[in-house]
């Protein structure tokens, strides 16, 4: 009869397919976690070197473009104006202070404006409107900061020189000063979603080695299950057999060695049983080494917002595999609101009063106080807090409140019981 694992999987995967799964699954993970702790240091310094080296060529490609310009001007003075002392100091300082731009990133863009509307520092002001653009997104630090540089491209300095500029001098400096502020906020646009939709491949690369490992764990079970029964059914019934035989025999024969043999046969296959049902007990035993309940405390403080933990119950009895499908489900709920509920609370119940014999996990967020992505999520999380409860044979559910928030809901039987099959004995 095929149990709810193989009715999920199919029939077509193997003991031997999913001990190799999750053999090249689990036990890479944990050296390559370990690696990853010993290259942290080291990639975090050459993350620092990196863009500090950045930072230097930005600031002396804003002087270049400074100092190209003005001598361009100077080299032609032939209906040029003459350069003031302060534009050229202005536009020295608005591609120095370029340095502080990750820092101070609308500060430095404000700081930029001057240089650039009365002296030469266009690039230094796209540069610094782009890092207000990749910081910000559409806040209003972008939409001012784009603003002033449209105004700087458009205006001209002498106010004399904007006056007497001519109707299509102004429709041409308007289209320029649009290509000179849209062009960075564009850039740091296209960063933007590049860097989200990077995160979401790594997030559904990640729920995809989840679900393998799920389902290298239902396989090892319904094997084990599967063997479990086999035992149980053939060679325990054979052994209680011979130790019925053997009774028989001892109050059949009357001489006493015979006696003593039959006893001895008994004796043996009574324990032998015995210890048969302890190994099936052990077959049947899926518990591996898995945070619990009683971690729950430490998830909630770590999750990065306010989260409300209420236990009731004896939740620290709870059977090792139940405890870990409530600390997954628990897990799982609170890393989509931290994902996808920007500025949400959440309230984690747990409850293991119910007169029926299950513990209820309940997770609720409030509406998210800023909008979060747009782009889709794998959902495949969900999928897997789904298959963990059928496979204990609980409930999960999770949709929308209709306060706007989310709730996540889960129940588990506190005692995993396996139906009667057609043999079975004792």
């Amino acid at each position: 009869m095929p149990t709810a694992a193989y009715a999920q999987y199919g029939e077509d995967r193997t003991p031997d397919r999913g001990g190799r799964i999750l053999t090249t699954t689990l036990l890479p993970a944990h050296r390559a976690a370990a690696t990853d702790a010993e290259a942290g240091p080291r990639r975090s310094l050459l993350g620092d070197y990196r863009m500090v080296l950045l930072d230097v060529g930005l600031v002396l490609i804003a002087l270049l473009d400074a100092w190209l310009r003005l001598r361009w001007v100077k080299a032609d003075p032939v209906g040029m104006p003459e350069v003031p002392v302060h534009s050229e100091w202005l536009s020295w300082i608005s591609a120095v202070v370029l340095v502080g731009r990750r820092r101070f990133p609308f500060v430095v863009a404000l700081l930029t404006i001057p240089g650039f509307f009365t002296g030469f520092a266009q690039l230094a002001s796209m540069i610094a409107l782009y890092t207000v653009a990749r910081r910000y997104i559409t806040s209003w630090q972008t939409i001012v900061a784009g603003v002033l540089v449209w105004l700087s491209r458009f205006m001209a300095w002498p106010p004399s020189e904007f006056i007497e500029r001519p109707p299509y001098g102004h429709f041409a400096s308007a289209i320029s000063g649009f290509l000179t502020a849209g062009l960075p906020i564009a850039v740091a646009l296209l960063a933007h979603a590049r860097q989200e939709l990077s995160n979401r491949i790594a997030e559904l690369a990640e729920s995809r080695e989840r679900e393998r490992v799920l389902h290298a764990h239902a396989i090892r079970a319904d094997e084990r299950a599967k063997l479990a029964r086999e035992m149980h059914d053939v060679v325990s019934h054979q052994v209680s057999l011979i130790a019925m035989q053997a009774g028989a025999l001892r109050m059949a024969v009357a001489d006493a060695e015979h006696k003593q043999v039959a006893g001895t046969i008994r004796t043996l296959s009574t324990r032998t049983l015995d210890e048969l049902r302890q190994l099936v007990s052990v077959l049947r035993t899926t518990e591996d080494s898995q945070p619990g309940v009683d971690e729950l405390p430490d998830l909630a403080a770590d999750a990065g917002f306010e989260v409300t933990m209420q236990l009731k119950g004896p939740v620290e009895d709870l059977p090792a595999p139940v405890s870990g499908a409530v600390y997954r489900t628990v897990q799982e709920a609170l890393t989509n609101i931290r994902k996808h509920a920007v500025g949400a609370s959440a309230t984690v119940l747990i409850d293991a009063d119910d007169a029926a014999g299950d513990v209820l996990v309940e997770v609720r967020n409030t509406p998210p106080s800023s909008a979060s992505s747009s782009l889709p999520s794998g959902g495949h999380g969900l999928v897997g807090l789904r298959e963990r409860a059928t496979l204990l044979g609980g409930e999960f559910s999770a949709g929308p409140t209709e306060e706007g928030g989310f709730l996540v809901t889960a129940s588990f039987p506190k005692q995993r019981t396996v139906p009667d099959q057609p043999g079975w004995t004792g």
